[in-house]
């Protein structure tokens, strides 16, 4: 089981990031297809994993998944993230208690330019097209606790 966890995401070297408007903070679908930051959680045992989406304009959304890209539903979240904007990119705050705790994780984001031209940000990326559910983005390696 987990409880907090803080994260912060910082653009570096972007003059022209292109961010959303502010809004109330909401559940919202399709929040990769402009400026969004992404955490994918995946425990050691089996192919389930969780994909949360922070986006500067204070939505979110969280889904489980049974396997690469299977299974999709939205994920209810004991209280909904709270993510404050800053000048360079967010900080956030999740309660994820009730989840096992993570052996492999990813961090991502998706970024927009003011011109439109989108890059896409992660520890490690497959070949081809950016996925970032497949299974080589999930870099980042949770030790056990003994």
């Amino acid at each position: 089981m987990t409880d907090e966890v803080l994260l912060g995401f910082i653009v570096d070297g972007v003059n022209a990031l292109r961010l959303p408007e502010m809004t109330a903070p909401a559940r919202t679908d399709e929040l990769w297809r402009t400026t969004c930051f992404e955490l994918f959680w995946k425990p050691d045992v089996g192919e389930a994993y969780v994909e949360i989406n922070l986006s500067p304009s204070t939505c979110w959304a969280a889904y489980a998944f049974d396997g690469y890209r299977t299974g999709m539903r939205d994920l209810i979240l004991p209280h909904d993230p709270v993510i404050c904007r800053t000048k360079d990119g967010i900080r956030a705050a999740l309660d994820l208690s009730g989840l096992e705790r993570p052996t492999h994780v990813a961090l991502t984001a998706v970024i927009e330019e003011a011109d439109g031209t989108k890059s896409y940000w992660s520890f490690a990326h497959p070949s081809g097209a950016p996925d970032f559910h497949h299974p080589d983005c999930f870099a980042l390696r949770i030790p056990a606790v003994a």
